[in-house]
């Protein structure tokens, strides 16, 4: 079962495109560039490196492991027209859990940085894999119409 005591999250409502619906290839899921998501993840170096990235581990609530890059896109900086961060390498969570556009993943990061994900059905009011005495989270900030910082 995930803890979620003293954690910080995220969660994003997913597109047609984040689940591959489109037919269409884009790298990874957009992230904003807000500093209250993007502090959810490590700080990457924004002009000293093309590309940066790091691998991030993920586990769900049955203990399987998965592994995401979180990339900055700086290219734009290098010649090119990127400018954006990226969580990539989510196609296969994404397939597993038979997940569709307008259900939501939720990113979670413990004290000890250890990072668990979990997914919610569109229109279900029950994440998956969680009891329901430890669904209380509640909206604290908004950021866009898919993604937002949760409280526990």
């Amino acid at each position: 079962m995930i803890q979620h005591s003293g954690s910080y999250s995220i969660s994003k409502v997913l597109s047609a495109n984040d689940t591959g619906e489109t037919g269409g290839h884009q790298a990874g899921i957009l992230i904003p560039k807000d500093n209250d998501i993007l502090s959810f993840f490590p700080t990457l170096s924004h002009l000293n490196e093309k590309n940066p990235r790091v691998r991030l581990t993920f586990t769900d609530a049955g203990g399987d492991k998965w592994n995401f890059n979180f990339i900055y896109y700086n290219n734009k900086f290098y010649g090119g027209t990127r400018n954006e961060f990226r969580l990539t390498e989510m196609t296969k969570y994404i397939r597993t859990n038979n997940l569709n556009a307008g259900d939501t993943i939720i990113l979670h990061r413990n004290k000890s940085g250890d990072r668990f994900i979990e997914h919610q059905r569109s229109g279900s009011q029950q994440v998956a894999h969680v009891s329901e005495s430890e669904q209380n989270y509640t909206v604290r900030l908004k950021l866009s119409h898919t993604w937002k910082i949760i409280s526990c």
